[in-house]
């Protein structure tokens, strides 16, 4: 087994994206469910039914507050994945540059 320490750069970069990666995809699912069932109970309230009270449409609101918080979130790791994505791809060209 090797060294850690002697490990190639960009091999830990890549762990350290592959780790980033996996945590994205787990936050952007939770994400997803819950922007779904916020937009199923949207569709219910908005569907006709009975009349709704103060109460479920400041529920809604507050979803929606929620919403808009997540899509920033959501954005904020796209980002951060793009800069990773930047340094592996960087490191990549360097350890190519470097074997030639």
């Amino acid at each position: 087994m090797s060294d850690p320490g002697n490990e190639r750069p960009e091999l830990n970069a890549f762990r350290d994206l592959e780790s980033l990666v996996h945590h994205l995809v787990e936050e952007l699912a939770s994400f997803r469910r819950r922007a779904l069932r916020a937009e199923a109970r949207v569709r219910e309230l908005e569907g006709g039914g009975p009349s709704v009270a103060d109460g479920p449409t400041d529920r809604v609101a507050e979803l929606e507050r929620e919403n808009e918080d997540l899509k920033k979130r959501v954005d904020g790791a796209k980002t951060r994945v793009k800069t990773v994505l930047d340094r592996v791809h960087f490191l990549r060209q360097q350890a190519q540059g470097g074997d030639a």
